[in-house]
């Protein structure tokens, strides 16, 4: 059992294999930091292993968004699984500036990554020229990565049912928020989000 652990992840949208990824790391740790990447269009980059990833559309939620949706998550899966709702935290987290990391996530931490492709292996690349302590909780190849949220918000845009795929409490919040009707609309609704 890890002290700390640092787990990240774009979250856009976030779903049931998220909550899953988010609960290995944190039964890894005694206390987990959730790092939100590309939390602004300031600390998004391109990289050339997965240039999409930084695309403005395949990031609809807002930092703010995303940060209410896994801690909602969270406390969720936390209390049925009898977790301390103390023992975990959100930050931003600059992927693509590895040079910033130590202002936003504790450096001597246990850096947790799951490897489906090409960007997993660059983010170890990272994560490991930093001198950071990296444990892969997963390195499968992309067809056994299972839910994506390309898929989720796929099914949204196309008025398909889409909440069996995420937590109950995503899926309220993001019901709540008309993120389908965002996207179709191909806007945030950041301003009408308390």
């Amino acid at each position: 059992m890890h002290e700390i652990g640092v787990i990240h992840g774009r979250f856009q949208v976030l779903h049931n294999d998220h909550l899953a990824y988010l609960m290995d790391g944190a039964k890894r740790c005694r206390y987990l930091v959730v790092g939100i990447t590309n939390p602004d269009p300031f600390l998004t980059a391109p990289d050339p292993s997965d240039p999409s990833r930084a695309a403005p559309e395949n990031n609809p939620l807002t930092y703010y968004q995303r940060q209410r949706l896994v801690r909602a998550v969270l406390l969720e899966a936390f209390e049925e699984n009898g977790c301390d709702p103390e023992s975990f935290t959100i930050v931003p987290l600059p992927i693509n500036r590895p040079e910033l990391y130590r202002y936003y996530v504790p450096m001597d931490a246990v850096f947790f990554l799951s490897i489906y492709d090409d960007w997993g292996r660059r983010k170890r690349e990272l994560f490991t020229s930093l001198g950071l302590c990296v444990e892969v909780m997963r390195d499968v190849s992309p067809w056994q990565k299972g839910l994506s949220a390309t898929e989720v918000r796929g099914r949204m845009l196309r008025g398909e049912p889409w909440e069996h795929l995420t937590p109950p409490a995503a899926a309220r919040l993001m019901k709540e928020w008309d993120v389908p009707g965002m996207l179709r609309r191909g806007g945030a609704a950041s301003c009408c989000i308390p």
